[in-house]
């Protein structure tokens, strides 16, 4: 699968331009099962990134403009009257696709939050009693604005748990942005973009990267990475165990896109920061992914 790999990272590299570390991240998430969460400022790429992904993989797309009068069931559908049949009929939601873009999640409201938290974990949608399963793959990509928070509600600790990274995308460069420009010159798209894998073989991509080794001496390195943050001082609440697993899945899945079938305490580095930092409340005044940094100075390497 060494080559579908290569032609979607270089897929997803014509419309993003020069966020290498950005698209490997997500393909890391899509690949272990995750979801993640784009903590960016507005006009950066995430929209552009999702609809990428989805058209490169064939798969279904939707997405949810987040705002504070969205109902749960404009997420997760509902059963409407068919008086011709003199039956409930039901309606799916937009949750019913393989990418769905949650965009500025936090300016819905708890009780839509929340109606995502079954469809993350559980990958089904439960209404008036009858579960349905949404497609598979379903992966979930939800952005939201760091700087601005009047009329926002911020994420519980519950729904940040189930995002297995969270990233930035960051302004372009001075190079990638003019690069952006010359690309509108030829008509360098998203409309342009075709399909390069399939979505049955991104559920054959997440088989064979839960078949990748990881020695118990790296376990025992997460292990105590994790457990570290539960006992800093500059923590309030640490990682739980759904981060100690959400870490061990994604070095799997790192280590697959670069060819490996062995983790290494490097792919531990790169992804502890995207995958802890959020879980984690620090203390007043501290920053998480600072924490994240320290404690990896601190925590001995196999």
């Amino acid at each position: 699968m060494r080559d579908r790999i290569q032609k979607l990272t270089e897929n997803l590299g014509q419309t993003i331009v020069g966020k290498q570390d950005a698209i490997r991240l997500v393909l890391v998430a899509l690949i272990s099962g995750g979801h993640t969460l784009l903590e960016d400022v507005p006009g950066v790429g995430k929209t552009l990134l999702a609809k990428s992904l989805a058209r490169s993989i064939n798969g279904k797309f939707q997405r949810i403009q987040c705002t504070p009068d969205l109902l749960p069931t404009d997420m997760t559908g509902t059963n409407i009257w068919n008086p011709s049949k003199g039956t409930f009929e039901f309606l799916p939601g937009p949750v019913f696709a393989n990418i769905l873009l949650a965009d500025e999640i936090n300016r819905a409201t708890p009780r839509t939050q929340s109606a995502l938290l079954e469809v993350m974990e559980e990958h089904q949608v439960t209404v008036d009693g009858v579960s349905r399963q949404v497609p598979d793959p379903f992966f979930v990509i939800a952005t939201q604005n760091p700087v601005e928070y009047q009329g926002t509600f911020p994420l519980p600790e519950a729904q940040m748990d189930r995002f297995m990274l969270s990233l930035s995308l960051g302004y372009p460069t001075e190079t990638e942005e003019l690069q952006m420009l010359q690309n509108l010159q030829v008509s360098v798209g998203i409309e342009t973009l075709a399909p390069v894998i399939s979505v049955a073989e991104v559920q054959e991509l997440r088989r064979l990267s839960s078949l990748v080794h990881v020695d118990q001496s790296l376990q025992h390195y997460m292990l105590n990475l994790v457990r570290a943050t539960r006992q800093d001082e500059d923590v309030t609440l640490g990682v739980s165990p759904r981060g100690t697993v959400a870490l061990h899945r994604a070095t799997q899945a790192l280590a697959f896109l670069d060819d490996r079938d062995y983790t290494i305490p490097d792919d531990v580095k790169y992804l502890a920061p995207h995958v802890l930092a959020h879980r984690m409340i620090p203390s007043s005044g501290r920053r998480a992914r600072t924490i994240v940094d320290r404690l990896l100075g601190t925590t001995p390497i196999p």
